[in-house]
């Protein structure tokens, strides 16, 4: 089934898993007070999700994208169908009787997030290879969100020997859940709130153990660390980049920087540069709620990075 039609021009990128619905609740700070009963703005809801978000920030940039996953015949499922089509991605999904994945976001007044992750799918979930191998046979570059089912495409990304990338988020480094995504990947994404003091060791491991050409630890207001398999044992620094706006939400701004790494990936900047335009890509998905933030080619390229 389809959002729109599949024969694009070109498939830039191939993202596969993540998408849902995000409960967006507004607190004062966080952690929230203990209490019976807090008062709050308005709940919001909004479609996207880890995967989701690539896809939508991607397409935003210009790029072909189709975006594979399993949703819900639900409600929640409307919405993410909804999202994606107003955004202009092929969603190409097969139904799942667990129903579409949710996520409850406490949202601070600085933008912070603590996200409370829905994980429904049965672990015996899997992608049929007909379902997926068309789109891959096409993609330039794949995105694989840490979906369980998504690890069952490694065989043939790597047979096919297309560009894979990954987003561990708050990987501790130590979780063997993440391990294979880690080790298998061209480039890997990851939070650097997991590891703590130990991101760089961690960062070296996945360059020295896997086939990782790089790797990129976000740090949100603190920017990001990149290490390369050849650019030494320290992580170099690549400062957040200011928002063009006031700060109202951090959700998904990882997703965004991902994006704007990806674009630079395939317009053929140095890995330095991409990670500069992850970094605008992602201050500016702060500026809106959920992730309605998405910046356009002509914002990214207009930052002179």
């Amino acid at each position: 089934m389809s959002a729109q039609s599949t024969e694009q021009s070109a498939l830039d990128v191939l993202v596969v898993g993540g998408s849902g619905v995000d409960t967006v609740v507004r607190v004062g700070s966080l952690p929230v007070p203990r209490a019976d009963s807090v008062g709050v703005p308005p709940i919001r809801e909004w479609a996207g999700h880890t995967g989701g978000n690539v896809a939508l920030g991607c397409r935003a940039l210009g790029l072909g994208v189709t975006f594979l996953d399993f949703i819900g015949d639900d409600l929640p499922g409307g919405q993410v169908r909804k999202r994606l089509a107003d955004g202009g991605v092929d969603f190409e999904y097969l139904v799942s009787a667990t129903g579409t994945r949710r996520a409850v976001n406490l949202v601070d007044d600085t933008g912070r997030r603590m996200s409370f992750y829905d994980t429904r799918d049965p672990g015996g979930l899997r992608m049929p290879r007909d379902f997926y191998l068309p789109h891959l046979r096409r993609a330039r570059h794949v995105h694989l969100s840490i979906m369980n089912f998504a690890r069952f495409l490694y065989d043939d990304v790597s047979e096919l020997g297309v560009p894979v990338s990954t987003d561990l988020h708050d990987w501790d480094g130590v979780d063997d859940y993440h391990r294979e995504f880690a080790l298998r990947s061209d480039v890997v994404f990851l939070s650097a709130a997991g590891a703590g003091e130990r991101i760089a060791s961690v960062m070296r491991e996945i360059l020295r153990e896997g086939r990782a050409e790089a790797v990129v630890a976000t740090a949100g207001a603190g920017g990001s660390y990149l290490m390369t398999r050849d650019g030494g044992r320290t992580p170099r620094p690549i400062p957040a980049t200011v928002p063009p706006a006031p700060v109202v939400d951090s959700n998904g701004a990882g997703d965004a920087y991902v994006s704007g790494f990806l674009y630079g990936r395939l317009a053929g900047r140095g890995v330095e540069d991409c990670a500069r335009l992850g970094a605008v890509a992602g201050a500016y998905a702060c500026t809106g709620h959920g992730s309605s933030a998405l910046i356009g080619r002509e914002g990214l390229v207009s930052a002179q990075v």
